[in-house]
């Protein structure tokens, strides 16, 4: 017990000296920011923050805009946010540097001069990727990501790490080292997650853009969440070397890397200048497709498969009109909409996506605990994970009538990785995959418009609801490349429809959504767009004419 105790105190000192750490970033973006204005008393931040990220980049290479007066706009407002939300980590005080050798530079570089925040689990040199535990503190990385570095050699300036929750396996934003990220729009609701804290600073305008992860709408979900744009590529066509996993190997449910920001043209500016020599060249695994400027710019009507719900998770009021209010604009501006039907998500749900994210029966997930002090939402899945099998399967029994599908997650089929092989032909689920994009042709789609899960939850409620990634999860274990843009705002009506809402199974889950919805006037609702694999370039003009109309 001495032992333990001794043990657990030297953990919780090193809880203390990265909060302090964190104090410290914010002290430092405080001091560069006010020596800055008593240096140029004449410099107008609001008008810097106005510029929409294609504006300000045409600006800074054109040289009407100086990149230190965008740095230190931007390193103000990011501080502001930072004070309202705890969205920043860490202040890379490298930045300043690195924006004295841009300004030095030739003006070339399609995003030169541009600050850029980046996910916690991105790695910069010299900075610890956390993932939210300790055992990662004091661990700088020796190198950038690739993605940094191309972000860099395209004249951008990475200046703030951002929070994410403890293993990135959640879509909420909390954890030990550096506590609860807020909703920058109403500070009691979720900025969603694991890129939760780039949602918050991108949406509360600290950043003109960010760069975060999805393994299950870790994208989609601080941007829906927070009223902005993100795209979750398909999973190789941005490089993840230098990226931080919360489990360590699995490839059944698509991870990618991907860009947050205001709006899709500066999606689409993002991609472009990622998607280059240096990006295929600094790793080898990543195709050579650079960005389809040609399919992005076409005006050819679309043919846009729909759904308003997956009958696994129902959808808020607010969710349906919003699909609903899309295809109708979409209608009217001459696309061709056709209904989708989706069949059997609950099976793919815990089948593809559960299972595929655990085929190891949870271990390797269960390990990264290992000495924490906090297991966060997680701890009855790690529970879970280590009981007998003669308890999960007593479990499985008594809730079987209280909570759909429970079973699944108790079963010896999930937690013991030897009782069905799990091989390459079964993870990633090619034959599902196969299956649905046969019915996707079949229909002659070009897109796809789906929901996507709004209002922002309550903070807390997120991790009570996991059953609630169904809308998101389906395109990493497909790994079409998804984006979302916010489309309308919840109402007094939505709100008093909610009070109707059952769900389709009546179980805790269901009777738990209202209330993790409800109080949501005014927030932001956004709708899921969607395309097959490597076609980022038309996901993105399909969002662009969504965001237009």
């Amino acid at each position: 017990l001495l032992l333990r105790w001794r043990r657990r105190r030297a953990l919780w000192r090193k809880v203390a000296l990265a909060q302090e750490r964190q104090e410290r970033s914010l002290v430092r973006m405080e001091a560069a920011a006010q020596r800055f204005r008593e240096q140029h008393p004449s410099v107008n931040p609001v008008s810097i923050l106005s510029l929409p990220l294609p504006e300000l980049s045409r600006k800074l290479r054109d040289g009407s805009l100086p990149p230190d007066h965008v740095f230190y706009a931007y390193v103000g407002k990011a501080l502001q946010i930072a004070t309202e939300t705890n969205c920043i980590t860490e202040f890379l005080q490298e930045s300043e540097s690195q924006l004295r050798r841009v300004k030095l530079m030739e003006r070339q570089g399609l995003l030169y001069g541009v600050p850029v925040s980046i996910k916690d689990s991105i790695d910069c040199q010299g900075h610890d990727s956390t993932l939210g535990f300790i055992k990662c503190l004091n661990k700088p990385a020796a190198e950038d990501s690739v993605v940094v570095q191309v972000l860099k050699r395209q004249g951008a300036i990475p200046f703030v790490k951002t929070n994410v929750p403890q293993s990135l396996i959640s879509y909420d934003c909390n954890n030990l080292l550096f506590g609860q990220t807020r909703n920058p729009l109403l500070y009691t609701r979720s900025p969603g997650g694991s890129s939760g804290g780039e949602g918050a600073l991108v949406g509360g305008g600290g950043s003109i853009l960010g760069i975060g992860t999805d393994v299950g709408g870790s994208l989609r979900f601080p941007a829906a969440f927070c009223g902005i744009c993100a795209i979750k590529p398909t999973g190789n066509r941005l490089s993840k070397r230098g990226v931080m996993s919360g489990i360590v190997g699995q490839k059944a449910v698509a991870a990618a890397v991907g860009p947050m920001a205001k709006d899709v043209e500066s999606l689409a500016l993002c991609l472009r200048a990622l998607l280059c020599e240096d990006m295929f060249s600094l790793d080898s695994t990543v195709p050579p497709l650079p960005f389809n400027q040609e399919v992005y710019s076409s005006t050819k009507p679309l043919r846009v498969g729909y759904y308003e719900t997956d009958f696994f998770t129902m959808p808020s009021p607010a969710m349906r009109r919003a699909v609903r209010e899309t295809k109708q604009l979409l209608e009217e501006a001459g696309h061709t909409l056709v209904p989708f039907e989706l069949t059997n998500v609950d099976h793919v749900v815990f089948n593809y996506c559960v299972r595929g994210m655990f085929t190891d029966g949870g271990r390797s997930f269960v390990k990264n605990f290992k000495g924490e002090l906090e297991k966060g939402g997680t701890a009855l899945f790690l529970w879970l994970a280590k009981a007998p099998h003669w308890l999960k399967t007593l479990l499985c029994w008594i809730s079987k009538p209280f909570v759909r599908s429970i079973s699944f997650y108790l079963s010896q089929q999930l937690w013991d990785s030897t009782s069905t092989p799990l091989t390459t032909s079964t993870f990633p689920p090619q034959d599902f995959r196969h299956q649905f994009i046969a019915q996707w042709n079949k229909l002659n789609l070009d897109v796809m418009l789906c929901p996507m899960l709004g209002p922002a939850f309550g903070i807390g409620y997120p991790a009570k609801l996991s059953v609630a990634v169904s809308y998101t999860m389906l395109y990493n274990a497909l790994d079409f490349p998804a984006g979302v843009v916010p489309v309308t705002l919840v109402t007094d009506e939505d709100e008093e429809q909610l009070k109707g809402y059952k769900g389709y199974y009546q179980d805790w889950w269901d009777r738990t959504l209202p209330k993790a919805f409800g109080g949501g006037v005014g927030m932001p609702v956004a709708v899921q767009c969607v395309a097959l694999p490597w076609q980022e370039e038309l996901c993105l003009r399909f969002m662009k004419e969504v965001e237009t109309l």
